[in-house]
């Protein structure tokens, strides 16, 4: 994801990163490092091109510099579809694990899927977000794994 443009304000205390989507992320100052102040305020801030649009650099009045990642502001922000995304990638990940270890050719687990080899590599990509959930609960549970999901409360802070 990047970024399109990057403000910040000093009435909130917060960087305010827009994406592309039009979407914007607030990270506050307490959550950067080094964090601005009343005696050391934000001079400048800019989207960086040597973070490939995917960060932010501002410089403090001392001189002091720092960078902020647009996954800093999205963990911040807690943004469903980065969740999402995170769960599914988690999935990926626990799948690769065990058809490495499962002893069955990828051919045959595509036969068993209903689908073809190479959907069967795009299903088994991290770098892949297209993929529903249900193809990987599908695969582990050829593997025999039990895919178990638990839905708690929030802890309040």
């Amino acid at each position: 994801m990047k970024i399109k443009r990057v403000t910040f304000n000093n009435h909130k205390a917060q960087l305010e990163l827009t994406v592309y989507s039009g979407k914007t992320y607030p990270v506050p100052y307490a959550r950067l490092d080094p964090a601005p102040s009343s005696k050391n305020p934000l001079q400048t801030v800019y989207v960086d091109p040597e973070l490939g649009r995917q960060g932010v650099t501002y410089v403090l009045a001392s001189g002091a510099e720092g960078a902020v990642h647009i996954d800093h502001a999205l963990e911040y922000n807690q943004d469903p579809s980065t969740l999402a995304e995170l769960f599914t990638h988690k999935l990926t990940i626990e799948a690769r694990k065990r058809v490495a270890n499962c002893g069955l050719s990828r051919r045959e687990l595509a036969r068993r899927l209903h689908t073809s080899v190479p959907q069967l590599y795009r299903l088994l990509d991290p770098a892949n977000a297209r993929k529903r959930i249900q193809q990987l609960v599908s695969l582990l549970h050829l593997l025999d794994c039990e895919v178990e999901l638990v839905v708690k409360a929030r802890r309040v802070a």
